[in-house]
């Protein structure tokens, strides 16, 4: 009992240690682990670098880049520019598109720069690999463009995607509830065609398809219409020119559009009916390839400088010059020549009624002659028919000839 103040005395001693020096007792290690240095911490995931950190330098109206041939490329990027486009408004970072700038470049951008180039259109040349990383599907038609074979020939200027669509300012082109183009887009179209195509655009804007588009028509084509968007074909072939009646139909043929302007939605159906139709036609069937010296709907009404038909210098309501345009393939026609033109109208009692009504009075004169002969040669020839099976029932039978049998036991007999 005595000892029991000495022990108290112990635990109260060790007890103040403890507090004192705080982990003098080591947890207790598992055997063969105690000389096992601790696991080194495992490193943290770089966080993705924002918009923001791009920004910090690039927002920098005068931070440049010096390419491979000693152009200066500007690297100026104007924040509103992706904020405002398809791919900000969709939330997509600068390094989803530019995967070659990490970390390293953000910390130190002379050493890890990301790209070098050639020169300014080597820088645009690069980006089309990564617009294709999303975008496969155009860039599938696109590669089997003419611009893209132009690329592959070797002339670097042909038309890329950022060509159209631009770099940070890439715009929504259609409405996402009717997924068709906007009004804006349906101008901003032949207006980025025009970057290439300047005299073609001149043409376009002054006729009567491009006219209507400024003032805001639907209705009309844009160059994507006709020539397609990303699978643009070669329009200088033989088989674009005997497919061109077709592209034009799209339109001209669509009783919802041509009703608003009282065309004709004959213009397919009277173009095929007649013998440069028909001749077309065969050759689109038979030998797409080849050529013809047929016109097609361009030869007489223009390629993208089309005039409205009451226009007084092209207009081919004006006898005048429809007979020019005749008088390029009928060098001597005369003056008359063209009168046989029903511009595309299927004759009416409202248009062309002497062709109507002559048409209606042989649609029923000709049937009128010709079903009376038919049933006359009808009569005719059953009256021959059952004449001659009368006179077959009216003759006796010849007599039967005697039996092969019958004839040779007769001959026996008699030898009898």
């Amino acid at each position: 009992m005595r000892r029991l103040p000495w022990i108290f005395s112990i635990l109260i001693v060790l007890g103040a240690v403890l507090l004192i020096v705080p982990g003098a007792i080591a947890a207790p290690q598992p055997i063969g682990l105690a000389t096992v240095p601790d696991r080194a911490p495992q490193p943290q995931q770089p966080q993705p670098i924002g918009n923001d950190t791009c920004l910090a330098c690039h927002s920098n109206q005068s931070l440049e880049k010096k390419l491979l041939n000693g152009d200066t490329l500007s690297l100026y990027v104007n924040p509103d520019d992706h904020a405002n486009s398809v791919h900000g408004q969709a939330g997509l970072t600068c390094v989803q598109c530019h995967t070659n700038f990490d970390q390293q470049h953000v910390q130190d951008p002379a050493k890890s720069p990301g790209f070098e180039a050639n020169d300014r259109r080597d820088v645009s040349l690069k980006l089309v690999p990564l617009c294709a990383s999303c975008h496969a599907d155009q860039a599938a038609k696109a590669n089997d463009s003419v611009h893209s074979r132009a690329l592959q020939k070797g002339n670097v200027n042909a038309a890329i995607c950022t060509d159209c669509h631009g770099w940070h300012t890439v715009r929504r082109l259609t409405d996402p509830a009717t997924k068709k183009l906007t009004q804006d887009s349906r101008v901003w179209v032949p207006q980025t065609c025009a970057k290439c195509h300047s005299t073609i655009y001149a043409q376009y804007k002054d006729s009567v398809h491009g006219a209507a588009l400024v003032s805001g028509n639907p209705d009309v084509p844009t160059c994507i219409d006709c020539h397609g968007v990303h699978n643009i074909g070669d329009p200088t072939t033989a088989a674009f020119r005997l497919k061109s009646p077709e592209l034009c139909s799209k339109c001209h043929a669509d009783p919802t559009i041509m009703d608003k302007y009282k065309i004709s939605t004959q213009v397919l159906n009277t173009y095929v009916a007649d013998f440069h139709g028909t001749t077309v036609t065969l050759f689109e069937k038979q030998s797409p390839d080849a050529q013809t010296n047929k016109p097609v709907c361009f030869d007489c009404h223009g390629v993208h400088d089309i005039a409205r038909v009451d226009d007084p210098q092209k207009g081919l309501d004006l006898k005048a010059n429809i007979l020019k345009r005749c008088q390029v393939c009928h060098p001597t026609a005369t003056t008359n020549f063209s009168d046989a033109w029903l511009s595309h109208y299927i004759p009416s009692p409202d248009k062309y009624p002497v062709v109507y009504y002559v048409n209606l009075f042989y649609s029923v004169f000709i049937p009128g002659v010709l079903i009376p002969m038919a049933i006359l040669v009808v009569l005719d020839v059953s009256s021959v028919v059952r004449r001659k099976l009368r006179k077959q029932k009216g003759q006796p039978k010849p007599p039967a000839p005697p039996a092969a049998g019958a004839s040779a036991s007769g001959k026996e007999s008699s030898h009898d």
